[in-house]
């Protein structure tokens, strides 16, 4: 944990988190929590364990020993289905998206609308899908066209819009501006930026070290499965997250 942690009660705190495939320990008692309206980055190598410790928050995988709270409880998640109960929604790299289904019916997916008669009310999910745009997004104007023909930007927002109308009080983010151009990255940041202004505390997974310093409040890097430490992002440069990644050594200390 960083000497100086945000005050009051964490969204997230996760204690002592184990897991082993295998006989392989991919996540070795590592201790994370996220505050209301706070970016944490996860950073690491690939097979580092920062995307396994999130599969056990988004309730993917069910950890060997650990506790996890939430907003001061103790939570018991086992399936995604546990996760989103407490108010915690993952968007994936590849966002999860029906391409050939426009925004509103992919924000609704699963979950629709339906009228007295039981039947699927078109009309009222894109008035719905058009008041969380209009909230998030209020440039976005695509709503008939299925999200394949959307920008990168734009299918985040989309993803997004999803995991805050069903009152997403954590989010987990996954490479979210991966593979987008320096516009849509910054409609991404502007997106973070957003829901951090409402209070929703975000994880953001990332490969990419400015990203984390733009958007993160703190950074978490784990490396082997274990915790090498969480920094405020204030307080390091890109050089002290790489010496974390590389050399799993935290600033001004010892390796």
């Amino acid at each position: 944990m960083t000497d100086n942690p945000p005050l009051g009660t964490p969204l997230i705190d996760m204690r002592d988190i184990c897991i082993s495939f295998g006989g392989v320990h991919a996540v070795d008692h590592v201790s994370v929590d996220l505050y209301p309206g706070e970016v944490v980055g996860l950073l690491g190598h690939n097979g580092a364990g920062k995307s396994t410790l999130i599969k056990i928050l988004s309730g993917a995988y069910k950890m060997d020993s650990g506790e996890i709270y939430v907003n001061g409880e103790r939570a018991d998640i086992r399936s995604p289905r546990d996760a989103r109960r407490y108010n915690i929604e993952t968007i994936y790299q590849t966002l999860a998206l029906a391409d050939n289904l426009d925004a509103a019916s992919n924000l609704f997916l699963g979950r629709e609308l339906t009228s007295p008669l039981g039947l699927v009310d078109d009309d009222a999910m894109e008035s719905e899908a058009r008041k969380i745009m209009s909230r998030l997004n209020p440039n976005f104007q695509k709503f008939k066209d299925p999200v394949s023909a959307l920008s990168g930007g734009q299918r985040q927002s989309v993803a997004i819009a999803r995991a805050v109308y069903f009152n997403a009080q954590i989010l987990i983010m996954d490479e979210p501006t991966a593979a987008l151009g320096p516009h849509e990255t910054q409609m991404v940041s502007e997106l973070i930026t957003q829901l951090k202004a409402e209070g929703i505390g975000i994880f953001l997974i990332s490969h990419d070290i400015h990203d984390v310093l733009q958007l993160c409040d703190r950074a978490s890097v784990m490396k082997n499965g274990k915790l090498v430490g969480t920094v405020n992002v204030a307080d390091v440069t890109d050089d002290d997250l790489l010496s974390m990644i590389i050399l799993g050594k935290q600033p001004g200390k010892a390796a």
